[in-house]
């Protein structure tokens, strides 16, 4: 799987209505809202990002893609060298194939592969590597559907389960502290990557470089960061740079 030979800080480009937004709480409707996505995507390349985190908010709420147009308009300006990990509103092998031969890197599955597990191993055979299961938690579970959906599963046994079906990699979203930047959940992380040998993405709730250096800490592979960037806690460089020395 290309990516994360060392611990990156990834910056996070969610989508909705054509503009960039972040949610509180993965709650619709609470967005603070950044602008264009392409100006943003080239505001993190400049600033040193090496893999740019798409997601297309209306998608992951409305079960399909809808901001196709905004997220092609960011491939094409992401030069050689720079990884796209897109998710939100991918539900079938077809959809995942179409954007990887598109140019994005590495396609997020989180309802559809709750949902339809195989879908996992489907992909991987066509593009070894390329699916990221996307295991959101709240209270607990992995939920589903925009956070809305509670599926009962552990979010640590969950990852084992897709490690076995091909799983390149793993994305874990504590939903209770997103978008609050009230701090990170890191027992919870910590979990996760126990359970698995393939990298862990943690996101949710960093609000500070030093909640950076706590993931890296926890074993994972990388950290997306949404809000903190946005509002100007910290800068990526500050944080890539701590994280590098940790």
């Amino acid at each position: 799987m290309s990516g994360f030979p060392e611990f990156e800080v990834v910056p996070a480009v969610d989508i909705q209505d054509g503009a960039v937004v972040q949610l509180v709480g993965g709650e619709r409707g609470t967005g603070t809202r950044y602008g264009d996505p392409v100006a943003a995507a080239e505001r993190w390349i400049e600033a040193g990002a090496e893999t740019l985190h798409l997601v297309d908010l209306d998608g992951a709420f409305e079960g399909e893609r809808v901001n196709a147009a905004a997220i092609e308009a960011v491939v094409e300006t992401v030069p050689d060298g720079v990884d796209l990990q897109l998710g939100g509103g991918v539900r079938t092998a077809e959809d995942a194939r179409e954007l990887l031969d598109l140019g994005i890197d590495r396609v997020i599955l989180g309802t559809a592969a709750v949902e339809t597990p195989a879908i996992v191993a489907a992909i991987d055979e066509t593009h070894p590597g390329s699916v990221v299961v996307s295991l959101d938690a709240k209270g607990g579970e992995v939920v589903v559907s925009g956070w809305t959906e509670g599926t009962g599963l552990d979010p640590a046994a969950a990852a084992a389960r897709y490690e076995e079906l091909g799983a390149g990699a793993v994305l874990f979203t504590n939903v209770d502290v997103e978008g609050q930047l009230a701090g990170i959940d890191r027992n919870a992380v910590e979990s996760v990557v126990g359970a698995v040998d393939i990298p862990v993405i943690a996101s949710g709730g960093v609000a500070t470089v030093e909640d950076v250096v706590a993931l890296k800490r926890t074993g994972a592979a990388a950290v997306v960061v949404g809000t903190a960037l946005y509002e100007g806690a910290f800068t990526l460089r500050a944080a890539q740079a701590a994280a590098d020395e940790a």
